[in-house]
């Protein structure tokens, strides 16, 4: 169903309103048959999405709501959020930062509801990756991270006036030997282990 306004050529074209074969709903821009310009689409599982559209297609700035009560603001492009924007999830954790294709990628700040503590620093395709700090409520680590987890070296500072240098080495994962009929239990995924060199008072951290 369809009621707003059309062309010459008879397609939608202006404002209209469209209720979906699958039970959504638009109202907003269409030109030549297609959303485009501003609009909402409601969808029938309780999503919702205002915005900016392109040739049917969710592109610049808007917001979507999902179902679980989370909701991301910001750029979006081809239906992708992709640029800059913030990401309230289900759980009270947010993201501010850079997107790509659907992913936190680029620097952005993710901020964990129940601890307070917040990470700062680079994404890759979703994962914590790059230089970064990670913010306690009386400490913080400085260094690097890689698939999520502390690497190299870094520093925690200490809201008491100290500093403990040090790296982050990953343990050698230690294989059991098994008589043959055992199965092969899976090898947790091994923490990496924090090592202390040294502890000095506040440093300039170089850039």
């Amino acid at each position: 169903e369809y009621e707003g306004n059309r062309n010459a050529e008879g397609e939608r074209h202006g404002f209209g309103k469209a209720r979906l074969p699958n039970g959504d709903t638009y109202e907003g821009e269409y030109e030549r048959g297609l959303r485009h310009g501003r609009g909402t689409y409601r969808f029938k599982n309780g999503a919702l999405y205002t915005g900016n559209y392109l040739q049917n297609q969710k592109h610049g700035k808007g917001v979507f709501f999902y179902p679980d009560g989370s909701k991301y603001a910001g750029d979006w492009v081809e239906d992708q959020r992709q640029g800059y924007g913030e990401y309230l999830y289900a759980n009270g954790d947010t993201y501010t930062g850079e997107w790509s294709n659907n992913k936190r990628h680029g620097q952005g700040t993710y901020v964990y509801k129940d601890t307070g503590s917040k990470y700062v620093g680079g994404w890759v395709n979703g994962i914590q990756e790059g230089p970064a700090e990670l913010i306690h409520l009386n400490h913080r680590f400085k260094g690097r991270f890689l698939s999520g987890k502390p690497v190299g070296r870094g520093k925690y500072v200490f809201d008491i006036g100290c500093e403990q240098h040090g790296e982050y080495i990953q343990p050698e994962q230690v294989k059991e030997v098994k008589k043959e009929q055992e199965e092969e239990e899976p090898s947790l995924p091994v923490e990496p282990k924090w090592k202390v060199s040294e502890i000095t008072t506040l440093t300039p951290w170089p850039p």
